[in-house]
């Protein structure tokens, strides 16, 4: 379906009128379609500003895993980075040095038997950098196959019905079957078991969340790595690991250090992550990591020349901007191992407090704690009375805050949710104003004489939490 613009018939035809006080010629503005001349830069840049005043405050957005507050010191660089394109390596050698070097390290913090051997990219973000790494076990499959003479026109993939998505479009763009595992009483991820069962000779690979975005819960790749092992020992069936850790692969590594997610498994073929997440970055960046060369099948690396030298690339997208990898290998070097441990520490800290916080105020109930990535989701006990989790979500948006209201998908259609994302900039000093508001809103919602809004009026943006349909496994 094609994408409809949001204009109201209010307004549509409507030009725009600017202020004469700060404004020179003209005074009315087209607003869909291009003026028939210039306008002065100081006009243009207030018209602008003004509209784009309307917007929230993103400090105040609980809902979004994506880094809001960065250091001066960081966005300078990137300001000074903005016209670097990150695929010309041969123009920005040394923008390509950093980006290798963030690869390097990341393949240290997830411990790749041999750093140097680890192939990785760069990306615009951890959609993107999951869509490659879904690629790569396409490919390595569709090789096996074809080699052993066996068809292979029909690959699925295997995940819980959690996922973000990101792996939707993998399955619709990229013609593979997905399976989703349904989420069942207070399992809600993926389970070793249940991963599994919906194995077979067509499955390129298991898809296994560190950080749901639903709960914020780690799902256990060791356990579903060591059931894939007994699998092969059992039918002779290889399945990979991708681990999705768009947020728990830049929190696991410092605050989880023994907890077995990574290349320490040989299961897992390959890692992305945002770096624009918990890797502490504005908004552009994701990484994606192989374990070696072998599981970056080589025909998904293409070499271009045309811009001054021979380069390789392997991420779906071409030109791109350079400050965001630049603003990267400034935080890991701002921050180092220790800083980054004390920031995420920070951020789980407020997150469990936060939790039990709600936890106590009587009406709602936590089903997570923030104890893995820090995010928690809370419902509305029962036998709270007149209101609903949409009714909480409208009333903190009167108060600027954004927190979004969902329902689980199957088979838990029934719970319906809230859920605080806690990033680095959401201290415990905010946590604090958000809990006094929120105190607020239920001294009006418990005088409701019932509910006022259900899911047909939720508004807010889930980030990830959307509804996906469950496939049973063919056989």
């Amino acid at each position: 379906m094609a994408l409809k613009h949001p204009r109201t018939a209010g307004h549509a035809g409507r030009d725009l009128e600017v202020n004469p006080i700060f404004s020179r010629e003209p005074l009315t503005i087209p607003r869909y379609a291009l003026p028939a001349g210039e306008l002065d830069p100081g006009t243009a840049y207030q018209v602008v500003h003004d509209e784009l005043m309307l917007d929230g405050n993103a400090r105040l957005n609980l809902a979004t895993f994506v880094s809001t507050w960065a250091e001066p010191e960081a966005l300078r660089l990137m300001d000074e980075c903005a016209a670097k394109n990150m695929i010309d390596k041969d123009e920005y050698p040394r923008t390509a040095e950093l980006e290798m070097r963030c690869v390097h390290m990341l393949a240290r913090l997830w411990h790749a038997e041999d750093p140097r051997r680890t192939v990785g990219c760069s990306t615009t973000g951890s959609s993107e950098a999951a869509m490659l790494g879904g690629l790569a076990l396409k490919r390595r499959w569709r090789a096996r196959r074809e080699a052993a003479g066996l068809p292979a026109d029909r690959p699925n993939l295997v995940m819980g019905v959690n996922v973000q998505i990101c792996w939707e479009k993998f399955a619709n763009y990229f013609e593979v079957e997905p399976r989703y595992v349904p989420m069942e009483g207070g399992r809600f991820h993926l389970g070793a078991r249940e991963a599994v069962e919906l194995c077979d000779e067509n499955t390129i690979g298991v898809v296994a969340v560190l950080g749901s975005t639903f709960d914020g819960s780690y799902e256990p790749v060791a356990e579903i790595a060591a059931a894939l092992d007994d699998l092969q020992a059992r039918t002779g069936i290889d399945v990979p690991i991708h681990v999705d850790g768009a947020s728990g692969a830049m929190i696991a590594p410092f605050l989880d250090p023994g907890l077995e997610w990574d290349f320490r498994l040989p299961r897992v073929a390959s890692i992305n992550t945002s770096g624009h997440k918990y890797g502490l970055v504005m908004p552009g960046v994701g990484w994606a990591l192989w374990r070696d060369e072998d599981a970056l099948p080589d025909d998904l690396v293409f070499h271009v020349n045309y811009l001054g030298g021979d380069m390789p690339t392997f991420a779906l997208n071409f030109s791109r901007p350079g400050a965001q990898v630049v603003a990267q290998y400034y935080a890991f070097l701002r921050l180092g191992f220790d800083g980054y441990r004390r920031v995420q520490q920070t951020c789980r800290d407020v997150a469990t407090g936060l939790a039990d916080a709600i936890g106590r105020l009587g009406p709602f109930e936590t089903l997570t704690d923030g104890g893995d990535i820090p995010v928690f989701a809370f419902r509305v006990r029962e036998d709270a009375g007149g209101f609903t989790v949409y009714d909480v979500s409208a009333a903190l948006r009167e108060c600027g805050w954004l927190v979004p209201a969902y329902t689980f998908p199957e088979n838990r259609t029934d719970l319906a949710v809230l859920r605080v994302v806690v990033r680095n900039g959401f201290g415990h000093d905010l946590a604090d104003l958000f809990l006094d508001d929120l105190r607020r809103v239920l001294r009006r919602l418990r005088s409701q004489k019932g509910p006022g809004r259900d899911a047909s009026e939720a508004t807010g943006f889930a980030h990830g939490a959307e509804p996906k349909k469950t496939r049973a496994a063919k056989v």
